[in-house]
């Protein structure tokens, strides 16, 4: 498990300081923002802080000025420990808890194992994470991440999106997947279609990139399970120059 640098826990009715809990596998909803630079900036704040706003609702947490309240928190919570973490916001109909930890730096050399699972409500950033964390905890976090697969289509990873590049073309799962803040901004700038993506087909691909707050873009170099390999890097350093440009 990541080390935390900061960790607290409020009361959502009164937001007295308690005891800290992650709230993984309650009822409720989060979003991870990459926090760099002294002062501390927070990549893509406003679509996380929104798209956070619209799960609350789905998931029943209601508060007056939740907005605001948790902007607040941002303000008052920020750590300088290293110039590169990842900031953490959890909430559910009792608690808000926040942390911060530091983001590890993929290596050049990064892979992809499968794991035969979906999602609990996959169109939200919910906590139902526990299956995902367990999985997650026995692979080196700079070295691996764990493809989520289901009727035999890739999803998802458990920290990111996931793209594909075919004759020049980029192509991202449409469904049983959690669109993020990041994929939804680079593709603003550049196509990307949505699709069902096969793992049959996986070896048409040239390139697999995962896109996420916490692994930036990052190339894929093998899944062995599948017999791929990265044959490319092309539409990694395009895709890797759009991310930097976020402001």
């Amino acid at each position: 498990m990541a080390t935390l640098l900061l960790k607290k826990s409020y009361q959502l009715s009164n937001l007295k300081e308690v005891a800290f809990k992650d709230l993984w596998g309650s009822r409720g909803v989060f979003t991870t923002m990459r926090m760099i630079g002294k002062p501390p900036k927070l990549l893509l704040l406003k679509p996380h802080i929104e798209n956070l706003l619209k799960s609350t609702k789905k998931y029943g947490i209601i508060k007056k000025n939740l907005k605001y309240i948790i902007l607040d928190l941002i303000k008052k919570n920020t750590l300088y420990k290293s110039p590169d973490n990842l900031f953490r916001i959890a909430l559910n109909k009792k608690l808000i808890s926040i942390s911060i930890r530091k983001r590890p730096k993929p290596k050049s050399t990064f892979n992809l194992l499968l794991f035969k699972y979906k999602r609990v409500e996959p169109n939200y950033k919910n906590l139902y994470y526990k299956k995902i964390l367990a999985k997650l905890s026995k692979v080196e976090s700079t070295k691996f991440d764990i493809a989520l697969v289901s009727n035999d289509k890739i999803l998802e990873t458990g920290t990111s999106n996931l793209v594909f590049v075919k004759n020049g073309k980029i192509f991202s799962p449409k469904q049983n997947c959690y669109i993020g803040n990041t994929i939804k901004f680079i593709s603003k700038k550049i196509k990307i279609s949505f699709k069902d993506i096969s793992i049959k087909e996986i070896n048409n691909y040239d390139e697999i990139i995962l896109i996420g707050s916490g692994k930036g873009v990052t190339s894929i170099s093998e899944i062995k399970e599948l017999n791929w390999k990265k044959k490319k890097n092309d539409y990694y350093n395009k895709l890797n120059k759009i991310y930097k440009s976020i402001g």
